[in-house]
Formats: structure tokens, sequence, C-alpha cells
């Protein structure tokens, strides 16, 4: 192993990145070293390539970025204990304090201190990582680099899935893209009665259906309220997940949504959204619940039990492949929205 490595890096504060050859991280005492073997591009990479204003006041340059991985361990620090060099691991991404009230009661996924793999620190788009060992997931080993570099996403889709019950009842996933896409397998899954995806993006609803969608609406078409209530005789869905962030569809959620239903709101909104809180929230008896991040580490003991018995297949997600050098090209996809999952394979 030489001293330097390729990396995409987001070297300035604008649009754009530059894969460069760049110093292999240093592992310290509490770390390991990472060779990475698959990676995939989630929206939040495409904010930073894009930079907009999320990115200018949250993201550090030079950086190279990108935070969902698999790989093979490669060094390991002189205090780490549980891991070995081959092991073959993914990671969370949220690095926390540890300390605060949100870390010390369960809320770690809320930490007011919290570095960010790939935006405030060091990430993973690059042949090596170096990770915070109390991070790090190992995975099974029959588990396909590609769907283990997902986990990260996988698991934003199993926190909003699983954050109220699910068994029997009717769910509208609001907003398919990759992680809606892999809300429907988790929901399928986990013993969801009918399923509704509902998007503006026909190739995107295509993909639902594969996934396991019942019902699907295109929102371009109809308001998406209204269809949903049509399709269930007017007493609306019992369960809402909403992953688009659109102000408009936040609001159909909401209208959507059965007396003594939940709304669970992953999807982060590009302005203000007006709600009727009296008459959608307050007397529908509403439970509604912000979704950030992963419940650690219980999201990911749920994730693994789903993979390991092959509950869910997330190959129909990973629409593209593509190596490093040809990130131009899939960033340029991804803005498009013509896509699932796209994976960069080492």
């Amino acid at each position: 192993m030489g001293a330097t490595m390729i990396g995409l890096v987001k070297e300035h504060r604008g649009p754009g990145a530059i894969l460069k050859e760049v110093p292999i991280p240093t592992c310290g005492a509490d770390e390991v070293l990472v060779r990475i073997k698959a990676t995939s591009i989630c929206g939040t990479d495409l904010h930073i390539y894009k930079w907009d204003a999320w990115a200018d006041k949250t993201v550090i340059t030079p950086n190279v970025f990108g935070h969902e991985f698999a790989g093979i361990v490669v060094e390991v620090g002189e205090r780490v204990t549980g891991i070995a060099i081959g092991d073959y691991v993914s990671a969370e991404g949220h690095m926390v304090c540890g300390s605060c009230k949100a870390c010390r009661t369960g809320n770690a996924h809320v930490c007011p201190n919290t570095r960010s793999f790939g935006i405030t620190a060091p990430g993973c788009f690059a042949e090596f990582a170096v990770v915070k060992a109390t991070n790090i997931i190992h995975n099974a080993p029959d588990l396909p680099y590609e769907i283990a570099c997902l986990q990260d996403p996988l698991g934003n889709a199993v926190q909003t899935v699983l954050s109220g019950d699910i068994v029997g009842k009717s769910v509208a996933i609001i907003g398919v893209g990759p992680i809606g896409l892999l809300a429907i397998q988790v929901a399928k899954a986990c013993g969801a009665g009918a399923i509704y995806a509902a998007d503006i993006n026909p190739n995107r609803l295509e993909l639902a259906k594969k996934m396991g969608a019942d019902f699907t609406i295109n929102a371009m078409e109809t308001r998406i309220s209204k269809a949903l209530r049509q399709m269930t005789d007017g007493e609306g869905v019992e369960v809402v997940l909403e992953m688009s962030g659109n102000p408009q569809a936040i609001v159909d959620g909401f209208e959507a949504a059965a007396n003594a239903g939940r709304v669970s709101l992953l999807g982060i909104p590009t302005k203000e959204v007006s709600l009727d809180l009296t008459n959608q929230i307050i007397f529908k008896g509403l439970r509604v619940e912000g979704i950030t991040g992963r419940k650690m580490y219980q999201t990911w003991y749920q994730m693994k039990g789903l993979l390991n018995q092959k509950r869910i297949d997330l190959t129909s997600v990973i629409t593209h492949r593509f190596t490093l050098d040809q990130y131009e090209e899939a960033f340029k996809l991804m803005d498009q929205g013509q896509c699932g999952k796209i994976v960069f394979t080492h």
C-alpha cells in the first residue's frame, strides 16, 4: 500500500468536484482504515456536488465526500477491539459525542455534537477511508458489496417505516426516490397492508411496482390526497411516510391521513409549509414524527435481520453502476432523476 490514493474531492466551495491523488488517511488509535469496495450516491452527495445553500453552510472543503460504503478493514488502531484486519464492514455515518443528554438517553441520532462522515469529516468516494471504530458494522460474508453499501439509506427507510405500528395497516409512501423505494420493501416485509406509492416520475413509479407497491399515483396527473381518499373509500391511509419534501406533497399527506393515523416525515421541505393544524392534525388525532438518520444502533440490527434472513431484496433499486472516474456521468444522471440507486464499484 502506497502513501497516496485516488479520491473524489470537493476542493472548492462551488459546483462540481475533482478526481485527484490525495494522501491515504492516517488511522488513529480509535479508528480503522478500510479499503473501499463499493460506494453509493446519496441525495446529500448531490447537494454537495451541485453546491446549494445547505452545502455552503454545512460542508467542509477541501474534503473527500461520500458516506455510503462497504469495504475490507486493512489497518486497526492500537486501542480498537472487536475488529480485525480482513473484516468485511460498513459504518454508521454519524459520529456522535457519546456524552450529551441525547446520546445518554438512547437518542444519539440527534446528538447536537454530531460530525458527519463525508460532510464535516473525510468520506468514502476514494480507495480508502478512515472510520471511527465505534461506528463500524460487520457485514454477513455473503452480502454483496453493492447491497452492503446501501445500508445507510436503507436505515433511513427502516427508521421511517418502523417508527410506529405497520402490521396490516394501509401505507402511503410519498416520494419514491431511492429511500422511498427501499421503504416499500421494508413495509412489505414487515407486514403492511396495502402499499400506495406516489411520485411525479413515471420511471420511479415503475420501479415502485417492482419493489412491491400495490398501487401507484402519478402526482402530475392527480392530487395525491384526492387519489388516496378515493382508493380507500374515503377513509384515508393509516400510515403516511413522506419522503419527497415537496410542500404540496406534505400537505397532501396530512389530508390523506386517516383519523388516529401516523405521519412520518423524512423529506426536507424546500420552503415553509402551511398546514391546517386544527383539522388535519389535532382533530384527527394524528401522531406526527420527524425522522433524521437512523436509531443508533437499533436500526442497524433491524436491517441486519431483514438482510441476513433474505426478507428484502434490494437488487431492483440499483439501476446504474459506474467506476469512480465516471462520476460526472453518474451525478448528471442522479440530477435528472432518471435512476434508482447509483453504485460506484472499486
